[in-house]
């Protein structure tokens, strides 16, 4: 079940602990792509709050927010770019988008299933796609004092097991909030430096949130017959260089 955007609005905009994870993994998504530009840049979920270094140079960048979660204006004191939408139902045209990212969608949504079909559908060829979840191994998805303890955890292998399955291609896939889930200003003070560290152990070590980058995996095109007439070739040829007894025999 989707979270309320006001309970969102309020981590991520007001309070320490939200703010800094915001930083966090904003930061990580611009090491992903450092730019967009005259690209379209979608966000589903409430990923707003990592949309906002694209705003410039991209070609269009829409926030798309589920009906059961609602909608806020964003961003504050520019065009608002929001849109309350469907959960599996996006007002986005098929193969639009170049950049989509999704915060706090798949792990709430009641149909992951569709919801990865409509992922999908909206990318365009080349396109990519980054997923932000909680890390079933790590902190934040222990604590509900965090959008990240809400909704259903994954390991790495179940999700990329998952959007395998909806014919997405995994390129890079990273952990990050190495920081506890605590409002106490010791962790607050302390949480640059376990970033720091956090970010040079490998991916399986658990950070609270997994970032799985894939690209839109493009079926190869068939035509019925085809694989038979590979299979024989050279049946035109057939009769050349046999006997005139040979030939009528057949």
């Amino acid at each position: 079940m989707h979270l309320d955007v006001l309970d969102l609005r309020n981590f991520y905009y007001r309070s320490a602990l939200g703010r800094g994870a915001q930083k966090v993994i904003r930061d990580d998504l611009v090491k992903l792509w450092p730019e967009a530009k005259g690209q379209t840049v979608v966000g589903f979920g409430f990923a707003v709050p990592l949309l906002r270094p694209y705003l410039a140079d991209a070609r269009r960048v829409t926030g798309l927010m589920p009906g059961p979660q609602g909608v806020m204006p964003w961003p504050a004191g520019q065009p608002n770019v929001s849109v309350l939408c469907e959960d599996t139902i996006w007002p986005v045209q098929t193969g639009q988008v170049d950049k989509l990212v999704v915060m706090h969608g798949l792990e709430t949504s009641d149909n992951p299933t569709a919801l990865l079909d409509e992922c999908w559908r909206v990318l365009g060829p080349g396109g990519r796609a980054v997923f932000i979840v909680p890390n079933r191994a790590g902190l934040w998805s222990r604590s509900d004092k965090t959008p990240f303890g809400y909704g259903r955890p994954y390991s790495l292998g179940q999700l990329d097991a998952q959007l395998r399955k909806h014919q997405f291609v995994t390129e890079r896939s990273l952990s990050t909030l190495y920081q506890p889930p605590s409002h106490r200003r010791i962790w607050r003070k302390a949480a640059g430096m376990l970033e720091t560290l956090g970010h040079k152990l490998p991916v399986v070590v658990a950070g609270g949130v997994l970032m799985v980058e894939v690209s839109k995996q493009m079926a190869a095109p068939t035509r019925p017959g085809l694989s038979e007439r590979v299979r024989r070739p050279l049946r035109a040829l057939e009769g050349i260089g046999a006997t005139p007894e040979t030939v009528r025999g057949h």
